[in-house]
């Protein structure tokens, strides 16, 4: 997105779109199944249209597989566009972090409008506060970088650690059926209506953004501290194997075992501790794939469109999922059952990552940009202009 620009220094950089299209897409996979959820984000929370038999367990998996990692990469993605940013301000004889504030800005509107528009999981409103804050940061010394990173870990684990332990020792729910919403915005509510309801339940959409705060600064930093290290480059490849070990040889059985059979305190442990280290594995293993020169095949191409258009493609995502699902657009959330639900959501993710691939391609062999990168470039050229 808009605070990771396309990079083109030479080919050991080529990883970078396609890590932002796998980070792009698999965040969708995360989100596909609240816009699929017949009540939505809300139902989604609460256990509403969850799959039943063997569906119920390829549901389990399939989005304990996503859970957190590609959100867990894209912050990491972040945090090394930061780097590149200050880096290449450096190289100019330019102050940092400068005109930075003008982009995180920009940034938080662009999550605003997402957040308003299309989802109540907008991300990029707490990317743009985060941003802020590492911008500045990483203008202070190495050391001091550290004390951020672990401070901001320990008050991660710290709050995670307070709220698992509250889930542990509390009694188990009575085994009832999830309350359903009357009415049900999601499915019986105007695109007008879904706005409404998401300004009235502000607090509670935003909660997950305000409480992951820390662990997204320590990600930031994280970021910027293996790409100066060299996870992109041909000597980093002790860096990436090291990342590669600790992911998915240690954190990723961990973190299949909580999530498939701990319960919702199981599932937050994976989403906010697990999910942010096997991040930094999916990292290595693409930069590794990448790090020799290696020229993008298809697949490679068709990810690279998406992640050189992250922002347009995000926000675009949204929009189709929920035009696909919600009732203001097609309902087709509500005609998927117990029985369907599964296979109906991989089709919908399914068509939207096609979308999502053609636009792009089409797009960047006219265009450049993509047009909210279009958008924003022409924004924020016009608010650093000196006149």
């Amino acid at each position: 997105m808009t605070a990771v620009e396309p990079v083109t220094p030479g080919i050991r950089y080529v990883s970078l779109d396609v890590m932002r299209g796998i980070a792009i897409l698999g965040t969708l996979g995360t989100n596909i199944w609240i816009f699929t959820n017949p009540e939505g984000f809300i139902g989604y929370v609460s256990g509403v249209g969850r799959a039943e038999g063997v569906w119920r367990w390829v549901e389990a998996v399939l989005q304990q597989l996503c859970q957190g990692k590609f959100l867990g990469l894209l912050t990491v993605m972040f945090g090394i566009g930061l780097a590149i940013q200050q880096h290449s301000a450096q190289r100019r004889g330019d102050s940092w972090p400068g005109a930075y504030p003008v982009r995180a800005g920009l940034l938080f509107v662009d999550g605003v409008v997402n957040f308003l528009l299309f989802t109540e999981f907008d991300v990029l409103t707490g990317y743009a506060v985060t941003g802020l804050i590492v911008a500045f940061v990483l203008a202070t010394s190495a050391r001091s970088q550290r004390i951020w990173l672990s401070a901001a870990v320990l008050v991660h684990v710290a709050i995670l650690m307070v709220i698992v332990g509250a889930i542990v020792a509390s009694p188990p729910p009575e085994d009832n059926p999830p309350v359903q919403q009357q009415p049900n915005p999601y499915a019986e509510g105007s695109f007008w209506d879904l706005v409404v309801f998401r300004v009235d339940h502000l607090l509670v959409f935003r909660a997950e953004t305000i409480l992951i705060l820390p662990v997204a600064i320590a990600m930031f930093i994280a970021g910027a501290m293996v790409f100066r290290a060299g996870v992109l480059a041909p000597e980093g490849a002790e860096l990436r194997r090291r990342l590669m070990i600790v992911g998915f040889i240690v954190a990723l059985p961990i973190d299949l075992i909580v999530g498939l059979f701990w319960g919702s305190a199981g599932m937050l442990v994976g989403r906010y501790l697990t999910a942010a280290i096997i991040a930094f594995g999916v990292l290595a293993a693409v930069a590794q794939f990448y790090v020799a020169g290696r020229v993008p095949g298809i697949v490679g191409r068709a990810l690279g469109t998406v992640g050189r258009m992250a922002l347009s493609c995000y926000v675009l995502q949204n929009a189709l999922a929920g035009a696909l699902c919600y009732g203001w657009g097609l309902g087709l959330a509500q005609r998927m059952g117990p029985g369907t639900v599964v296979p109906g959501t991989i089709g919908v993710y399914a068509l939207v990552v096609a979308v999502l691939m053609l636009f792009s391609k089409l797009w960047l062999s006219r265009w450049e940009r993509g047009p909210l990168e279009m958008l924003w470039q022409a924004s924020y050229q016009r608010l650093t202009t000196r006149r």
